[in-house]
C-alpha cells in the first residue's frame, strides 16, 4: 500500500491523546457524602473486570476512528501495476466534432456523449492538474494550458464543424503544446467515432499516456458527390460546357434513383436519376451553358439520406468579359491586325511601340502579341519571362529582318526551339491540332471545308528536343504555329510574319479570331472552382488592383480580411481557418463590386461513415488504453484507480464512521 499524501500520517502521533485522556480519566475518584451506612448499600455494586472491559473498547474504538481519520486524509491505494502515477498532470482531450458525430447513440447525438464523457474526465482530475480541449477546429484558443473550470467551459463550447483532420495531425497540434512542459504526466483522450477514413495515429511516442474512447453509432448509408470538374480548363460562352461529376457509394449495398440538379441563375435544372452500384464510383455528365460574361455560380445536388452534409457540391468560375490585348510594334501598327481584333467586342485592343514599352504594366494584359520586332532585346526578354511565369500568353510573330541571335536567345531560354533559315518557298497549313486547348472544340465544319491559312516564306522553326507542341502544321510536316509552356504561361511562336505579303492569316476569321482568343484564355495555371474547408487556407486569385496598398476583403456566411501575398498579377489570400461553412464566398475591394467568388465544400473524408469496431481499436492500438462500455458507465472512478491504483480513502472515511458510531453505542448501551 502506498499514500498519495504521506506526510499526513506524521497526525497518527494524535493517537496519543485518546490514550493520555483515558489514563487520566478512570484514575479520579468520586466522592460520595453519605450520613448512614445503609445508604452504602443503595450504592451499585460494579464488576471490575466488565468495567476495566469498556473502558478498553471505548478507547480501541477512540484510536481506530481516529487512525482511519488520519489514513483518509493520507489517501492510501494499492498498485495494481508499475504504472501508477503521482504528480501534476498535464491532460489533452480530443473531442471529435465533425459531421460523423451527429449520428445518434441510443437517443442522443454521439457529440453530445462525447461532450458529457470529456466533463467527467476532466472531473476526475485534482484541480492543480492542466488540461487542453482540442476538437477539428483547431484553433488558437484550443492551443494553450487551461484550468479545470476553463476546460469544463470550453468543452461546452464545442459545436460540429464541417472541418476535419486526420487523427495523425490532432497527435502533432497536442505534441507541440505538451512537450513544453517538463516533470508532469501527459495523458492523451480521444473520443471519437474512430471512422476509418481519419484513424491513422501510431504510438511511437511512450512518454505519452493513450486513451481512446470509441463512441459507436449504427452505421448508415450514403452517397456523396465526391468532386466535379470542367473537361476544358477555360470555359466558353454560348457553348455547352462540359462539367464531370464523380458520385461515390460508400455502402456495399447500391443506391438507386439518386437524383441529380444542378442549380444555376436561380433556377433549378434536374439532370437526371442514377444508380451507383454498392462500394463503387461513377462519373456523370452535366452540360453547363453560359449565357453572359462574369463570375458564375454553379450549385450541385443530390437526394440521400440520411447523410446530407456531402449532397451539395459549390462550385465557381469566371467567363472573361473582355480579353485585354496588347501589341507590341516595331514601326507603325498592322492595320489587318488590329481590324481583325476590333471586329470582336471581347477584344480590348491597345497598341504599343517596343521602344516606349512599360514593362512594369504587361501583367494588366491576357494576351501580348509581339509584331514583327526585329529584335528582342534582354530587357523585354526578361520582362516578358516574368509576364508567362505570372500566367500571361505571348505570340510570337516574327519580321523577315529578324536578328535571329537575340529571337533564338530569348526562344532558347524558354526551351522553345529555335528559328532557322527564311525560306521562301509557298506553303499551306494542312494539319491543326484539335486536340489542343487552343483549337479544340473550334470548328464545326470538317476539315475539308474549312480554310486554312498559307504563306508565301516563312521560317523554319526547329522544335529538336524541346517539347514544343504543333499547332498548326504545313503539307510537308513543318511547323507553322507551336506552343511551349512555360511556368503558367504559355509561348505561341509563328514561322511567318503577320503581314498579308508574307501570309494570309489575318483573312482567315474562323481560325485566326478563335485562335487568339484561346490563345488568351490558356492558362497553364487555371484556377480551381471548388476549395475545400480546413484544407486549401491558401487561395490564389487575379489580382485586378495596380494599388500595391490594397486590401481584400471576403464575404459569405461571415466576412473577414484574409491575409494577403501579391505575386505579380495573382495575389494569394490566406484564409486562417476562417471558412466555417460550405457555400460561395464574394472577394471584393468596394462591397458593391464583386471581383472573384470562391466556392467552399465540406471535407469529403467524413463521407465513409465506416468506422473501426472496438475490437479492431484494441487490435490495432494496444499499447493505448481502449474504454469500453463498462468503463465508459463509470469514467471518474476508471480514471482514478488507473492512475493511483485501487483508491483505499473512501474505505477509510466509512471505517472512521463506524468506530466513532460503536463508541457511542458503547458508551450509551453498555451497562456494568
Amino acid at each position: 500500500m502506498q499514500f498519495l499524501f504521506p506526510y499526513f500520517l506524521v497526525a497518527l502521533a494524535t493517537l496519543a491523546i485518546p490514550v493520555i485522556i483515558h489514563l487520566f480519566y478512570f484514575r479520579r475518584y468520586k466522592k460520595v457524602f453519605f450520613t448512614n451506612v445503609r445508604f452504602l448499600r443503595e450504592i451499585k455494586e460494579e464488576s471490575s473486570i466488565r468495567s476495566r472491559l469498556k473502558n478498553l473498547i471505548t478507547l480501541l474504538c477512540r484510536l481506530l476512528a481516529v487512525a482511519c481519520l488520519v489514513l483518509a486524509f493520507a489517501q492510501p491505494f494499492l498498485k495494481e501495476d508499475d504504472e501508477v502515477k503521482k504528480g501534476k498532470k498535464v491532460v489533452s482531450i480530443f473531442i471529435d466534432n465533425s459531421f460523423s458525430m451527429a449520428s445518434l447513440s441510443e437517443d442522443a447525438p454521439l457529440l453530445d456523449e462525447a461532450k458529457r464523457k470529456a466533463e467527467e474526465i476532466v472531473a476526475a482530475y485534482e484541480a492543480s492538474d492542466r488540461f487542453q480541449i482540442i476538437s477539428h477546429d483547431m484553433s488558437a484558443r484550443q492551443q494553450r494550458l487551461i484550468s479545470k473550470e476553463q476546460a469544463l467551459a470550453q468543452i461546452d463550447d464545442v459545436e460540429l464543424t464541417p472541418e476535419v483532420n486526420r487523427l495523425s495531425r490532432v497527435f502533432e497540434r497536442q505534441k507541440l503544446l505538451l512537450d513544453e512542459e517538463s516533470d508532469v504526466h501527459k495523458v492523451l483522450y480521444y473520443l471519437s467515432d474512430f471512422q476509418q477514413n481519419i484513424t491513422d495515429l501510431t504510438l511511437a511516442d511512450t512518454t505519452y499516456e493513450y486513451n481512446l474512447l470509441p463512441m459507436q453509432a449504427v452505421i448508415e448509408q450514403n452517397v456523396s458527390i465526391d468532386s466535379a470538374w470542367f473537361d476544358a480548363p477555360v470555359q466558353m460562352m454560348n457553348k455547352p460546357n462540359k462539367l464531370l461529376v464523380r458520385l461515390r457509394n460508400w455502402s456495399p449495398e447500391a443506391a438507386e434513383n439518386i437524383q441529380l440538379s444542378v442549380r444555376k441563375d436561380g433556377a433549378v435544372k434536374p439532370v437526371g436519376s442514377i444508380d451507383v452500384p454498392g462500394n463503387r464510383e461513377i462519373i456523370d455528365t452535366v452540360y453547363i451553358s453560359v449565357l453572359r460574361p462574369g463570375i458564375q455560380r454553379v450549385e450541385l445536388k443530390i437526394t440521400d439520406f440520411p447523410i446530407q452534409f456531402d449532397d451539395t457540391y459549390f462550385l465557381s468560375f469566371e467567363v472573361k468579359q473582355q480579353i485585354q490585348t496588347l501589341i507590341v510594334n516595331q514601326s507603325e501598327p498592322n492595320r489587318y491586325l488590329d481590324a481583325a481584333l476590333s471586329s470582336e467586342s471581347f477584344f480590348v485592343n491597345l497598341n504599343r511601340n517596343v521602344s516606349g514599352l512599360d514593362y512594369a504594366a504587361l501583367n494588366q494584359y491576357q494576351l501580348i502579341l509581339l509584331n514583327e520586332l526585329t529584335s528582342i532585346s534582354s530587357g523585354l526578354a526578361a520582362a516578358l519571362k516574368t509576364y508567362m511565369v505570372g500566367g500571361g500568353n505571348v505570340v510570337v510573330f516574327p519580321s523577315e529582318r529578324s536578328d535571329l541571335s537575340s529571337y533564338n536567345q530569348f526562344l532558347t531560354s524558354l526551351d522553345a526551339g529555335r528559328l532557322m533559315q527564311w525560306d521562301t518557298t509557298p506553303r499551306t497549313v494542312n494539319y491543326v491540332n484539335s486536340q489542343e486547348f487552343v483549337f479544340n472544340d473550334v470548328f464545326e465544319s470538317s476539315r475539308g471545308n474549312l480554310r486554312l491559312p498559307s504563306s508565301q516564306s516563312n521560317f523554319i522553326i526547329d522544335v529538336g528536343t524541346s517539347g514544343a507542341e504543333k499547332l498548326l502544321g504545313y503539307r510537308d510536316g513543318k511547323s507553322f504555329l507551336t506552343k511551349k509552356r512555360h511556368a503558367a504561361g504559355h509561348l505561341y511562336l509563328s514561322a511567318a510574319p503577320i503581314g498579308r505579303s508574307y501570309s494570309n492569316l489575318v483573312d482567315q476569321a474562323e481560325v485566326f479570331v478563335p485562335m487568339l482568343y484561346k490563345m488568351a484564355l490558356s492558362t497553364g495555371r487555371p484556377r480551381q472552382i471548388a476549395y475545400t474547408i480546413g484544407d486549401d487556407n491558401m487561395v490564389e486569385v487575379e489580382n485586378k488592383s495596380t494599388d500595391a496598398e490594397v486590401i481584400y476583403k471576403v464575404g459569405g456566411t461571415t466576412t473577414f480580411i484574409p491575409g494577403q501575398q501579391s505575386r505579380g498579377k495573382y495575389i494569394v489570400l490566406n484564409m486562417h481557418d476562417q471558412v466555417r461553412q460550405a457555400g460561395f464566398y464574394d472577394v471584393y475591394l468596394d462591397k458593391d463590386e464583386i471581383l472573384h467568388t470562391l466556392a467552399f465544400n465540406s471535407n469529403r473524408l467524413e463521407s465513409d461513415p465506416t468506422c473501426y469496431p472496438v475490437d479492431e481499436i484494441e487490435r490495432r492500438y494496444s499499447g493505448a488504453n481502449i474504454l469500453r462500455k463498462s468503463q465508459l458507465a463509470d469514467l471518474g472512478s476508471y480514471i482514478a484507480e488507473k492512475d493511483r491504483g485501487i483508491i483505499l480513502w473512501k474505505y477509510c472515511l466509512i471505517l472512521a464512521l463506524i468506530f466513532l458510531a460503536l463508541e457511542t453505542l458503547v458508551i450509551r448501551f453498555w451497562s456494568v
